[in-house]
């Protein structure tokens, strides 16, 4: 391990600055570890060294001219291989798109160059992004480096694992029920799924069009809301080929008028249990922004088991419909995950043009009570998920006495998928078993600024972050 490897990513564009520690020897410490650790954790699916040792190169000369430096200037990063970067391979986790290469960046990734990022590769995925674990049948399984035997995720999963055990810096997920969040989550990093079109999802695959495109978003991933913060700021904005996008300008609020934010927290949603040690995860949030300051109180919002019904509808049915025509019976190329997740959504009543249109219609009846409730708490804290992360294969869970089933586990995070509202996620606490586990910060749409806010705040007062044991 180097320690070049696990600064946060503010940290090395400073050193960089600075001339304490060159570009060059960040990409190189960041390539060995890649060439240490990918072979156990398969997080990678394409690495351009070359590339990456070129940019690590003309970043330096840069310093040396004494150039203006980008807030990235240098450092290095990855991007899920879902979203387009030239050169690189964009699969999706699937054989229908087997090397398959990236002619152009997708928009935020050109952002990210230009703030001076070097892209070091591109992560694993599970096939078509539908499951919340990383195996396919291009490149197998992503290992956590929290335990091999356990997954860090999905579908970000190979994002999560190679930003926790060191391999990149910083990085970009997506998330239509959790991607980014339960990788987060599970791997003890951080996330955050900002609102649709607050940060172009032009150049993902799949499209983010139709129900899809107020669900599925792109987002950041890092070691801390700081680095999470700054990719943020040089992502956000929109773009043409995103159709949720706004012109929101970036507002970032004061320490006071954080302080004057009302907090409400829930341990679980009346459904699905969470473990004891989850629950008081919650409980050490709550308490630890009380200390920074923040009114904290015990609220639960009316309309959470409505919003995951919905939210099925969408994801799960509507998803289904449009994957199955795409593979024969028995077809060599549906990985096991996706034949799951395909069998689950024809167990459902197929979706009409009518019952489609009152779905939606229900969607948007419910976020006008939902930010009717968020109007005396802009902010919720709950759980990420009901349990951490799991081994690899497990499809339910004995919690507080009660069986937790696969699509259940994960509740906590599509509610606000279905509603739109930004979310981050922060480690606060680790299970008995040493896993990670993160706490969820929801705010109002549009208002990312005031979520990042307060996890800073979580976070400089739990302090929860650790290199994994496999790094």
């Amino acid at each position: 391990m180097n320690d070049l490897n696990f600064l946060p990513a503010v940290v090395m564009a400073e050193h960089i600055r600075k001339k304490q520690v060159s570009s060059v020897e960040l990409v190189e410490a960041h390539l060995a570890q890649i060439e240490k650790l990918n072979p156990k954790l398969k997080a990678f699916v394409h690495i351009d060294a070359e590339r990456a040792r070129r940019a690590a190169r003309d970043a330096e000369t840069a310093v040396t001219q004494k150039k203006k430096l980008s807030p990235l200037h240098g450092v290095p990063i990855s991007i899920k291989s879902s979203i387009n970067v030239a050169g690189l391979r964009c699969e999706s986790g699937t054989r229908l798109r087997a090397g398959l290469v990236a002619a152009q960046d997708a928009p935020l990734v050109a952002r990210l160059r230009a703030a001076g990022a070097i892209v070091l590769g591109v992560t694993n995925t599970p096939q078509l992004l539908m499951a919340w674990e990383t195996d396919n049948l291009l490149y197998g399984r992503t290992n956590s480096p929290w335990g091999l035997e356990r997954t860090p995720g999905g579908s970000s999963g190979g994002e999560a694992a190679a930003i926790a055990a060191g391999m990149s810096a910083c990085g970009v997920g997506s998330d239509g029920g959790g991607s980014i969040r339960v990788p987060a989550h599970f791997s003890g990093i951080c996330g955050l799924k900002p609102t649709p079109g607050r940060i172009p999802a032009t150049g993902h695959y799949p499209v983010s069009a139709g129900p899809f495109a107020f669900i599925g978003v792109v987002g950041p991933m890092a070691r801390t809301v700081a680095d999470v913060k700054v990719l943020f700021e040089v992502m956000q904005g929109p773009d043409i080929g995103d159709t949720s996008a706004a012109p929101v300008d970036l507002r970032w609020p004061s320490n006071q008028e954080v302080k004057k934010l009302r907090v409400g927290y829930f341990e679980d949603d009346g459904r699905s249990p969470v473990t004891p040690e989850t629950r008081a995860a919650i409980r050490t949030a709550a308490e630890a922004l009380r200390s920074a300051g923040l009114h904290v109180e015990p609220f639960r919002p009316e309309g959470l088991e409505e919003a995951r019904q919905l939210w099925h509808k969408f994801f799960v049915v509507a998803g289904g419909m449009l994957l199955r025509p795409m593979f024969k019976e028995d077809d060599p190329d549906l990985s096991p995950i996706l034949k799951q997740f395909l069998e689950w959504s024809a167990a459902e009543p197929v979706l009409t043009g009518q019952t489609l249109l009152d779905a939606w219609i229900q969607r948007d009846l419910l976020r006008a009570r939902f930010f009717a409730q968020m109007q005396q708490y802009p902010i919720l804290i709950c759980p990420t998920a009901a349990i951490p992360a799991f081994r690899h294969g497990e499809r339910s869970w004995q919690v507080e006495g009660k069986t937790v089933h696969y699509l259940e586990a994960w509740s906590y995070t599509e509610f606000f998928n279905l509603l739109g509202n930004p979310a981050a996620v922060v480690p606060v606490a680790h299970s008995a078993e040493g896993l990670p586990i993160g706490v969820q910060i929801v705010g109002r749409p549009w208002e990312e600024e005031q979520v990042l806010a307060v996890a800073a705040a979580l976070e400089k007062k739990c302090g929860a972050w650790r290199i994994p044991p496999i790094a």
